[in-house]
């Protein structure tokens, strides 16, 4: 094996003479960085040693939502960090276990008392993680500080003014990396294990994004300068929002860069130039920074209510879709073998990149939920494993919200066939990622069973649709406002929204969420995102 799967009391490990309280552990998860990053300011504030730390957890990598791509980017992510920590002095060590273990030992070993760290908003398993840590540190007598490294506020009593915390945060002044820190000596490196060390199966993706810090820096760059002035205009579609998007989403998630660096590295650009002009920079510089504010704003939701990731926000649409969802028609969706082919596309693209701009994510799980009538559960694990920039806080409120499960969101339910036309006018990104459709004519592209030549394609070089896409939205319709037109829909709606709602605030990026009046449904407002 590859990589580091040693006990942290190792035998080969030279003893540490600092006393008592004169260690710090800083313990690393979604911060890999040493810019901004309040965690290490903190360590580094200290007058004794740093023992900066980074847990490889079998058991977060054996969970649904986890792959190869994800751990793979997150190596390349921490072999940054590694050098950077050396030049300061204290390298990064590595240790392969549950985390209770790690920091028990490491604590013994090294007699530290204090452990600091970041505030995460994971997922269920980190969540029970932090707990467990929690109560080892205070039955131990250790000191665990952990510190916001974004706008997410811990513990919140009440949305009101939520959006006056954030904007505080994110304007305060970026914390400096250390000069130096004063490291343990003879602490024994270890290589990263590989993806097939932790058992994610295979799982290529020749297209993904790659990790670290320079990476990070070069995408910001790029997109402020050059490839972020069409981007109000060009990130709708999945062809012009491979480009014009920031593809920052897996830097944040993992944090080679912090929100508050974006935040305000967007924010002088803006300055810069100005309000006037028709070359798109100023539209398009105001909706990205909305949007990372919109960020914040659905990862706010799970922090608030953490079940958020295994149960319906609104308790009547419990038992709406099958818990086991149909195999086939999730094997279909999985392999973009549906027979509609701006979906197949789609999941094609993300399964090949990792990636997909906010529009056609949004359409997959809606389609999924709505005209293949699955559960938001499985498909959105399927999702969270594709996506290279998984962000549990966002994916898990964004899969609700498209599923209809929120009550206090207008239902959307994609025409799949209308978003092919619509962001596929050429046919190029589905004729790209679905060859099989090479002889059907333009015309008939995105519903090639219109195609005179249909009987010799479908069912054999391609899949007939899977579903009637009218009847299957019809029947959806149908079905989510039944709920909504049950006893008591209305008040458990109102502890949502309560709860839960965007509050508008003075730059006019939020308004109220409501359970809105059976209406038409309008395509959704291009700041509900599920990346940037």
């Amino acid at each position: 094996m590859a990589g580091c799967n040693r006990p942290a009391l190792a035998e080969d490990a030279v003893p540490c003479m600092f006393p008592p309280m004169d260690v710090t552990i800083l313990w690393f998860k979604r911060d890999l960085r040493i810019h901004d990053n309040p965690a290490l300011a903190l360590a580094a504030a200290g007058e004794g040693a740093v023992l900066p730390l980074y847990i490889v957890e079998p058991g977060l990598w054996a969970q649904p939502d986890a792959s190869a791509r994800q751990w793979r980017f997150v190596a390349e992510c921490l072999e940054g960090l590694s050098g950077a920590l050396a030049r300061l002095g204290a390298p990064l060590l590595v240790e392969m276990g549950e985390a209770v273990e790690v920091l028990a030992a490491l604590c013994a070993r090294h007699g530290a008392r204090r452990i600091v760290s970041h505030e995460e908003t994971g997922n269920g398993w980190t969540y029970a993680r932090d707990r467990a840590v929690a109560a080892w540190a205070g039955a131990n007598g250790i000191d665990w500080v952990e510190l916001p490294q974004g706008g997410v506020v811990r513990r919140l009593a009440s949305r009101d003014g939520w959006a006056r915390t954030r904007d505080a945060f994110v304007r305060a002044p970026v914390a400096a990396p250390p000069e130096g820190l004063r490291g343990l000596p003879g602490l024994a490196a270890c290589a990263l294990p590989s993806a097939l060390d932790l058992g994610l199966g295979f799982d290529p993706c020749p297209g993904r994004q790659r990790g670290g810090r320079d990476a990070a820096q070069e995408r910001l760059d790029s997109f402020l300068t050059l490839r972020g002035r069409d981007y109000r205009r060009a990130m709708s579609s999945p062809l012009s929002g491979a480009a014009a998007c920031s593809r920052l989403s897996p830097h944040l998630a993992f944090g080679t860069l912090s929100s508050r660096e974006v935040e305000q590295a967007t924010a002088r650009r803006r300055a810069e130039v100005g309000t006037g002009g028709g070359d798109g920079w100023p539209g398009s510089l105001k909706s990205f920074s909305a949007r990372l504010a919109w960020r914040d704003h659905f990862m706010q939701k799970l922090e608030s209510e953490p079940a958020l990731e295994q149960r319906c926000l609104h308790r009547a649409y419990e038992g709406l879709r099958p818990r086991t969802p149909d195999a086939g028609r999730l094997a279909a969706w999985q392999a973009g073998e549906t027979g509609l082919p701006f979906v197949d596309a789609c999941m094609r693209a993300l399964v090949h990149t990792g990636w997909l701009n906010f529009r056609m994510r949004s359409m997959l799980v809606a389609v999924a939920s709505y005209h293949f009538w699955l559960d938001w559960r499985a498909t959105g694990a399927h999702l969270a494993r594709q996506f290279t920039d998984y962000e549990p806080g966002i994916h898990w409120s964004q899969c609700q919200m498209q599923s209809g499960t929120t009550g206090m969101n207008t239902i959307r339910i994609y025409n799949p066939l209308k978003q092919g036309h619509d962001q596929d006018p050429t046919g190029e990104f589905t004729r790209r990622w679905v060859p099989e459709l090479a002889e059907v004519p333009d015309a008939c592209l995105q519903e090639p069973w219109r195609w005179s030549g249909a009987g010799r394609l479908l069912g054999r070089g391609y899949p007939a649709p899977i579903v009637d896409v009218a009847k299957a939205a019809k029947a959806a319709r149908e079905a989510v406002w039944a709920v909504r037109g049950r006893a008591g829909f209305a008040e458990e709606a109102a502890r949502v929204v309560a709860k839960h709602a965007s509050r508008r605030d003075r730059a006019g990026r939020f308004v109220n969420d409501r359970a809105p009046r059976r209406r038409a449904a309008k395509s959704p407002p291009a700041q509900l995102s599920l990346d940037l």
